[in-house]
């Protein structure tokens, strides 16, 4: 039995009608040389296998009597592991976009919280014989890096698998009685006062390093001031508007794009800024395009909002969320690709500053203070009211996942590659997440259905940005 941290339960209260809490990925494979054909008994063979190296997977939550405090994993006395792995086939021909239109219609499905929070699709038909295996786990159970990592343990580094210790019977401990559950959550209910005033120290002690993100300063160093002076301002704390920036419906589009990671490395060699900073500047190159051609470009930056991860080596291995966040500002207002890419490393440099000038540990402290049943009941009030699209924070997510920097092999067949899925919500109807692999950087684009209904146009608008830089490091290079 393992509870659930504040931040891993606040993916929970963070579901509504219209958003889902879970992450996916999709995995493109090449079956051509595997020893045996991937097919759903293969796959379910191999997950019963690794089950014992992932054990949440084979649990389900238990709530804490009146959420008085953080629910609990536990096993799943009646787990079911055929329920979890499903297949279907795409119609002929099996186009890419007849992935993606799949792809976006599982993902909008919520999972079942009466059962253990995955499941695993084998997705055949596709073009070029190809397979794909996509995977969806609620966030409450893992982050980005946590994510990759439990990938790990699915993927092999040959074709021929490799050894693994024969799998243990499985039988479930035994649930704690609800009494329990209360009298432990009534005895943290009694050191409240003491987490306050610990707490209260903490943000005393943080918030003086805190400076606000724009001043007359910054506002000169982003390129933000006007010819009289004047500098143009993001409200504090609240994101320009944008059509994304809206209440979401349960629908959803996806896209995806791969990049030569080459490209991005000698860009950012001509440029002396990181891989990171052009993967920014692609993006706030395809925002600009987009919004302009829908009428829609804000004369104030855009606000992104990037996970950072600050899982130690302590942490390693372990599931459950170990993360930290930035907003940095994408310079959607500047034409000039060469400026933009300049800005956003300033622009990040100075997130990070501000990022780190948090104690580590405060974030997570502070999610577990307040008991869940307060948390859902604010989350209510918020979605309701309409906050998250009324004053957003940030326009949008940009997360980047490391992954595997060597080939490897999923039932004997080599990944080609690996699209992320990850999450919106109302007042961030996009989301753009990518992972490293094999030399290339491969992009996956969530949408709401409505509100960027072309979000594969935008997906392609990130490969032109990188064309385009790609081009001008290219002409600095040249003596």
């Amino acid at each position: 039995m393992n509870q659930l941290s504040g931040l891993d339960a606040a993916f929970l209260a963070l579901e509504t009608a219209t958003s889902t809490g879970h992450v996916g990925g999709v995995c493109v494979l090449d079956p051509s040389d595997a020893p045996k054909p991937l097919d759903l008994a293969l796959l379910t063979e191999l997950f019963a296998q690794r089950l014992d190296l992932v054990p949440v997977l084979r649990q389900k939550l238990l709530e804490v009597p009146l959420g008085l405090d953080q629910p609990y994993w536990v096993d799943d006395p009646d787990f079911d592991l055929e329920y979890h792995i499903r297949e279907l086939a795409l119609p002929q021909p099996g186009s890419d976009a007849q992935l993606g239109e799949q792809i976006a219609r599982l993902h909008a499905r919520p999972l079942d919280r009466a059962r253990p929070l995955w499941e695993i699709y084998l997705i055949t038909g596709l073009t070029g014989g190809r397979v794909v295996v996509y995977t969806k786990i609620h966030h409450a159970a893992i982050d980005g890096r946590s994510g990759a990592e439990l990938l790990t343990v699915l993927l092999d580094l040959s074709p021929g698998g490799r050894e693994l210790p024969a799998p243990k019977p499985f039988r479930a401990g035994a649930a704690p009685a609800r009494f329990a559950l209360a009298a432990r959550a009534a005895a943290r209910l009694v050191w409240r006062p003491v987490e306050t005033v610990r707490l209260t120290t903490g943000l005393i002690r943080a918030v003086p390093t805190l400076a606000p993100a724009i001043t007359p300063l910054v506002g000169g160093l982003l390129g933000l001031n006007r010819g009289d002076g004047d500098v143009i301002r993001t409200p504090a704390g609240v994101a320009p508007a944008t059509p994304f920036n809206k209440p979401i419906t349960p629908h959803r589009r996806v896209a995806f794009r791969s990049v030569d990671l080459g490209v991005v490395k000698a860009v950012k060699n001509a440029f002396g800024v990181s891989v990171n900073d052009v993967v920014m500047a692609m993006c706030a190159g395809a925002l600009r395009r987009w919004l302009t051609e829908h009428d829609a470009l804000p004369s104030a930056p855009l606000v992104s909002m990037i996970p950072v991860s600050v899982r130690d080596e302590a942490s390693k291995g372990a599931l459950g969320n170990r993360v930290s966040a930035m907003l940095a500002m994408l310079p959607t207002h500047i034409d000039d690709p060469e400026h933009r890419l300049t800005l956003v490393h300033e622009a990040t440099k100075l997130a990070k500053s501000q990022q780190a000038a948090i104690p580590q540990g405060l974030v997570d402290d502070i999610s577990d203070f307040a008991p869940p049943a307060l948390v859902a009941r604010a989350a209510r009030v918020v979605f309701a009211t309409g906050l998250l699209h009324r004053l957003p924070a940030f326009n949008l997510c940009i997360s980047n996942v490391p992954g595997p920097n060597v080939p490897v092999y999923l039932g004997g067949a080599k990944l080609l590659a690996q699209y992320p899925v990850s999450v919106i919500t109302d007042g961030q109807g996009l989301n753009i997440t990518l992972v490293g692999y094999l030399g290339q950087l491969h992009f996956g684009l969530i949408a709401c259905r409505e509100l960027v209904p072309d979000v594969d146009a935008l997906a392609g608008y990130l490969v032109d940005e990188l064309d385009l830089l790609g081009k001008i490091a290219a002409g600095r290079a040249k003596p």
